[in-house]
């Protein structure tokens, strides 16, 4: 997966890294706390963007939508259905357009996958 670029301010990051590592398959790869009562997490997959994971933010909450590129749609649906994920919408696709489908994250964040 390629994801872009976002942030998400979580409630419980535990539970919301969970999701981003065993469902999604994505790598945790630094975890820090800047400050007493706010700890950052950020997830990696392919490419060099990343999903930062934001709990103890004041007056943050959530991120509607988390764009991901996917190499193989129907691969990537497959392996997502293993796991008990159940797409909220697609795969949808015009000729010569992308492919997409989206599915409800942890938080209300909506993840859109992407084939180009």
């Amino acid at each position: 997966m390629k994801i872009k670029n976002s942030v998400v301010a979580v409630e419980n990051l535990e539970e919301s890294a969970k999701f981003y590592t065993d469902i999604l398959g994505l790598d945790e790869v630094r975890r820090f706390s800047p400050v007493e009562g706010l700890t950052i997490a950020f997830f990696k997959g392919e490419g060099e963007a990343t999903i930062e994971l934001v709990e103890g933010e004041e007056g943050k909450q959530g991120l509607y939508m988390v764009g991901i590129e996917v190499e193989n749609m129907d691969d990537e649906i497959s392996s997502l259905k293993s796991k008990g994920v159940k797409l909220t919408r697609g795969p949808l696709g015009a000729p010569g357009g992308p492919k997409i489908a989206f599915l409800e994250g942890p938080d209300g964040v909506e993840i859109e996958l992407i084939q180009p």
